[in-house]
C-alpha cells in the first residue's frame, strides 16, 4: 500500500472548462493529500487558467502546459517523466470528464505496493459501463478481445485509461520507445510492463459516459490502435520490444 501523499494522479486536458473546476474540487474534498498533475494541451477555452487559480489554495496541485493538441500518449509520457523526477512512488492516470470515479482512487493505491500495474477494468466480473450506446460498447469490448488475441496480454480491459503504475514499472520501460499517440498508448504501455513479468492485477471499476464536453475519440485513433497492436506483436516476436 502506498499513501496518497506519495502518489500523483495525472489528468490530461483539452477544452475541459466544463469539468475541470468540479474535478479539482472533488479530488481535494475526497483526497486532500493526493498530488494532482494537470497536463493541458493549450486549451483555448481557459482550462489552464482555472487550474492556476486553484493552485493558490492547493499546494499539491501542479500543471504542465503544452502548445497545441499533441496527443494522449505524449501527454502521459511527459507526466510520467515529471513524476519520476519528483520522486513519486505511484502514478494514477485518469480522465477529467468523470467517466472515472475519483472515489475509486484508494482501491488502486492500496494494492500498488504488492503489484506494479493495476488495470482499471470495466469488464472483469461483468460489464460495468453506464450510458454508453451499444455501438461504442461493442467497439470497446471487442477492441480488448482483439488486443488479447493478437498480443496474448491477459487483461479483459486493455484499452481503459483508469490505471495505476508503480515507480518501478515506469522506470523499467523505455519511455522514449513508446510509439502510440492516441488510445493505443493504453494498450502499448500495459503490454510492455506485462511483458517484463512485473506483477499486475485487474481492479474492477465502473465507467460512466461523460455528461458534458465532447469525446476525443476519432476514426484516426481507432485505426492507430488496430495497426499498433500488430506492431507490438511483431516487435515481441523479433525481440525489438523495449
Amino acid at each position: 500500500m502506498i499513501s496518497l501523499d506519495k502518489a500523483v494522479v495525472i489528468i490530461p486536458t483539452y477544452n475541459e472548462i466544463s469539468n475541470i473546476e468540479k474535478m479539482l474540487t472533488t479530488l481535494d474534498n475526497l483526497h486532500p493529500t493526493l498530488n494532482v498533475l494537470i497536463i493541458d494541451d493549450g486549451s483555448p477555452d481557459g482550462t489552464a487558467q482555472i487550474v492556476k487559480t486553484f493552485q493558490s489554495k492547493k499546494k499539491n496541485l501542479h500543471i504542465l502546459e503544452r502548445k497545441g493538441k499533441l496527443g494522449l500518449g505524449t501527454a502521459y509520457i511527459k507526466g510520467f517523466r515529471w513524476a519520476l523526477e519528483n520522486g513519486y512512488e505511484a502514478v494514477i492516470t485518469m480522465d477529467c470528464d468523470f467517466s472515472h470515479e475519483p472515489e475509486a482512487i484508494p482501491s488502486f493505491t492500496e494494492k500498488i505496493g504488492q503489484y506494479d500495474l493495476i488495470v482499471g477494468s470495466r469488464y472483469i466480473g461483468g460489464i460495468r459501463i453506464m450510458n454508453w450506446p451499444m455501438q461504442r460498447l461493442l467497439l470497446s469490448y471487442f477492441a480488448s478481445i482483439y488486443a488479447r488475441t493478437i498480443t496474448g496480454i491477459p487483461f479483459s480491459d486493455s484499452t481503459g485509461g483508469f490505471n495505476c503504475y508503480s515507480r518501478k514499472a515506469l522506470s523499467s520501460i523505455n519511455l522514449d520507445k513508446i510509439f502510440s499517440i492516441g488510445y493505443a498508448f493504453q494498450i502499448e504501455l500495459k503490454y510492455k510492463i506485462w511483458s517484463l513479468g512485473l506483477p499486475s492485477l485487474e481492479n474492477p471499476i465502473t465507467f460512466f459516459e461523460r455528461t458534458v464536453g465532447k469525446s476525443k475519440m476519432s476514426r484516426k485513433i481507432i485505426i492507430e490502435a488496430v495497426v499498433n497492436v500488430f506492431r507490438l506483436r511483431f516487435k515481441k516476436m523479433f525481440g525489438t520490444l523495449q
